[in-house]
């Protein structure tokens, strides 16, 4: 069970604000964290999460919240103001697709995915370029890993660059517990991640990262990394020739069980 925490400063930020909100409606009405998320069917340690903006609420969670506490759509008319503010307006699209993939292939050259980051590895890397809003990008990007938690997860397949693995964001000790993390998700059945070794010299990623996204319905959408912002693209002609790259770094990538011996390697490497 998580530790209920203090409720931040509710005048940081929206995210902030919807957590007061949550804990303050919750202490009123004399309810624990873990009747609340009985009440909005979910996890005590998600009611914890979202009080100490620790995590952005689903749209789904904001509804529940105000069936559980009968507060006439308080919570779901704070919903789309957290969510402006938690992202970036042209990342909140892919953000969505994301929330509806089923299936999804990740690209990254010089970092950790996303999904696979931990708090620490983010917010390590979040700070390099000093944001004012720092906790709220560290709980963004936390709260979309709640895409494996879903009753059926996504099949994900993760190819990096170990340039990705040598990068000692955040230092020796946080890059353990992130490698150690890398280890732990690639046994899951639904994900494979594998590492193009720095022996091969040249392949079809070095242009950027990338993610094709797949779905039960409609076709593949194409998200390119970039550096102020970056796109989704559903140009069909643009999204093959993304899934072909994706192929051919497959084909050049070491396995996934070659993949976590690497992996290893360089956890190795930290823990001498």
């Amino acid at each position: 069970m998580t530790v209920e925490t203090d409720a931040p400063d509710p005048t940081t930020s929206l995210l902030a604000f919807f957590g007061s909100e949550l804990r303050r409606i919750r202490t009123e009405r004399g309810v624990s964290q873990e009747e609340a998320a009985s009440r909005a069917h979910t996890t005590q340690s998600l009611i914890s999460k979202v009080e100490a903006a620790r995590r952005v609420p689903s749209e789904d969670l904001a509804r529940d919240l105000d069936t559980a506490f009968r507060t006439d759509g308080h919570f779901k008319r704070l919903y789309p103001l957290v969510i402006k503010y938690a992202y970036p307006s042209w990342f909140l699209p892919f953000v969505e697709l994301e929330r509806e993939a089923v299936v999804m292939r990740v690209f990254e050259s010089q970092i950790i995915p996303g999904l696979l980051q931990t708090e620490d590895y983010a917010r390590a890397m979040l700070s390099a370029v000093r944001p004012d809003n720092l906790d709220d990008l560290v709980a963004a990007r936390m709260s979309r890993h709640e895409v494996f938690e879903r009753d059926v997860p996504p099949r994900t397949w993760f190819v990096m660059d170990e340039n990705a693995l040598r990068r000692l964001i955040g230092g020796p000790e946080v890059m353990r517990v992130q490698l150690e993390h890398l280890i732990e998700q690639g046994r899951d059945p639904r994900c494979v991640i594998q590492v193009v070794p720095c022996t091969v010299p040249a392949h079809a990623g070095l242009a950027g990262p990338f993610t094709v996204l797949g779905f039960d319905e409609g076709a593949d959408v194409l998200y390119v990394d970039g550096f102020s912002q970056g796109r989704t693209a559903l140009d069909a002609n643009e999204v093959a020739a993304a899934s072909h790259a994706y192929d051919l770094l497959r084909a050049v990538a070491l396995s996934p069980e070659e993949s976590a011996d690497l992996i290893g390697a360089h956890l190795g490497g930290l823990e001498r």
